[in-house]
């Protein structure tokens, strides 16, 4: 039958679940970091999903479908599935190792303010920048980001999840009006940071500029990939012209090889799809 149903815009989707609970039907899950319509039979087409999508990613379209079952949706609440939580607000304890060091290190911070809300669309600091763009946690996540990724660099944070703003205008604007001479994405493993990312993808899109983007992927306990041996780095064929992507975590959203975009990116770490979540305290790295 042809009726009204849910549709979800995965390249949209920051995954951070909103959706799912939303749904009472259970019709919606979380797969791969993105929502998914998991029974079309669940969906009854009332779209309480719609208003709680904060990235406007759920629509309702026209197509062929089975009729919503009462019954089907009254027995998967009789399996008692445990309601989703977003990972980036799952409760954990973690384990970190003891201090190696006493030394106090200086802040390698170069610019102020840091906050992509607040960040000027020009400023001296920018001419010939490596630019960083942080996701808020990293900084608590990853202990040595003043060494590693601050040192050097300009310094951009911001949380998809928790601003309510679209980072991507604003963004366009300073990669246009300023000479950045490349891109370094810092975000957390979490689905719900793939907004920043998604922003910083359509803002090179937006200002046309051949910048270098290198993304890099922290978990939550922090640890680095360099000292993981089970990953393998390798050049991928071509990337001239290109967005890369590791595993399914395409800047926040996965797309194929091909997709054709106005931008170059150095050399990366390629991961197969589904190891990040493996690997714990990881940064994936170029």
């Amino acid at each position: 039958m042809i009726r009204r149903i849910i549709q979800i815009d995965e390249e949209k989707c920051n995954g951070c679940g909103a959706c799912a609970t939303a749904c009472h039907e259970g019709a919606i899950g979380i797969v791969n970091g993105k929502a998914k319509l998991l029974h079309d039979h669940y969906c009854d087409g009332l779209g309480d999903c719609l208003p709680a999508c904060p990235a406007d990613a759920i629509h309702f379209v026209e197509r062929e479908a089975p009729a919503y079952d009462a019954a089907a949706v009254a027995a998967g609440k009789q399996q008692k599935r445990a309601p989703f939580v977003c990972p980036s607000a799952q409760s954990r304890t973690l384990h970190p190792a003891a201090p190696a060091s006493s030394v106090t290190m200086e802040s390698q911070l170069f610019n102020w303010p840091v906050q992509i809300k607040l960040a000027p669309l020009s400023a001296p600091y920018f001419a010939g920048a490596d630019l960083l763009i942080a996701a808020d946690c990293t900084a608590y996540a990853y202990a040595n980001i003043h060494r590693d990724f601050i040192a050097g660099r300009v310094t951009l944070i911001g949380c998809p999840k928790l601003d309510d703003v679209d980072y991507a205008e604003k963004l366009a604007q300073i990669f246009l009006r300023n000479d950045i001479r490349s891109i370094t994405l810092l975000r957390m493993e979490v689905p719900c940071c793939g907004g920043l990312a998604n922003a910083v993808q359509r803002a090179l899109n937006a200002c046309g500029k051949d910048i270098p983007l290198k993304v890099q992927i922290v978990t939550i306990d922090g640890r680095s990939l360099r000292n993981l041996p089970e990953l393998q780095k390798k050049r991928p064929e071509t990337l001239s012209g290109r967005f890369f992507y590791i595993g399914n975590y395409f800047l926040g959203s996965w797309m194929p090889p091909s997709l054709k975009v106005t931008m170059t990116v150095p050399l990366v770490t390629t991961v197969r799809s589904g190891m990040l979540g493996n690997i714990p305290g990881t940064v994936l790295a170029s």
